[in-house]
């Protein structure tokens, strides 16, 4: 008779597994000898040693029993199906090692091509790691919650690079990550943002924005870095705008 290790060493499994089997009831319980350990014998090697080679070429444990009770021909259509399961398992890791590849760098995170080549487009034109960085969370928030933007508006941010005057106002966005949010210089960035969003097509003339929810689009528009001269150039450029809509000077 044997114990209980010596049984999972013979059957190539662990002591716990042996324990999971009795659990599940796949392994019938041996009786005990007069010290209280339970004791296996040639039977037990046999069942465990099915039990094991099923339950490692992938056959879930609560398919087990069937699989032991099965004629041939079911047992052929049960092999069938668990081989078409590992098939469609392996597709999805080897996905998934494939998405892994696509993400050893921060910028693919969350974010489609077209994304990731307006920040590689805005790394070639020299802005800052920190300027990128919040241009790559921003992108990230609106593929997540308003992702029509990505076909309606990306590709023309994308075009705009191209633009000196569009860049020249971005590179000074960049600068004003350092300003103090008194900085004189602020007003003429507002009016120079202004200008800019009176002259190209901006994300909320869009089409698709504009039959998304009004909370969707502005926990979009509201995010923006913590540096306080951006948040005084925000309130500054809203400013501005409501002067322009309702015909006062901005002088």
């Amino acid at each position: 008779m044997l114990t209980i290790s010596q049984l999972a060493e013979h059957a190539g499994c662990t002591v716990k597994a042996v324990r999971v089997y009795h659990a599940r009831g796949l392994l019938p319980e041996p009786g005990r000898d007069a010290s209280g350990y339970r004791r296996y014998g040639a039977q037990d090697v046999i069942d465990l040693s099915r039990i094991v080679t099923l339950s490692k070429a992938g056959v879930p444990l609560a398919d087990i029993p069937a699989m032991l009770a099965a004629g041939d021909e079911e047992h052929r259509e049960a092999v069938e199906r668990i081989d078409a399961d590992l098939a469609a398992r392996i597709d999805e890791l080897r996905h998934r090692r494939a998405q892994l590849t696509l993400l050893r760098t921060p910028d693919r995170l969350c974010l489609p091509e077209i994304a990731t080549g307006l920040l590689d487009r805005l790394r070639e034109l020299g802005f800052s790691e920190r300027y990128v960085n919040i241009e790559r969370d921003t992108w990230i928030l609106a593929t997540a919650v308003m992702p029509a933007i990505i076909d309606e508006y990306l590709p023309t941010k994308l075009a705009l690079l191209d633009d000196e005057e569009y860049v020249r106002v971005l590179r000074i966005y960049d600068e004003a990550l350092d300003w103090a949010p008194d900085d004189p210089r602020i007003d003429e960035l507002a009016r120079a943002t202004l200008i800019e969003g009176m002259r190209v097509t901006m994300p909320g003339d869009t089409a698709a924005i504009r039959e998304l929810p009004p909370e969707v689009v502005d926990i979009v528009t509201a995010y923006q870095s913590d540096a306080p001269a951006w948040q005084a150039l925000d309130e500054r450029t809203r400013r501005l705008a409501d002067e322009y809509r309702s015909g006062r000077t901005t002088g």
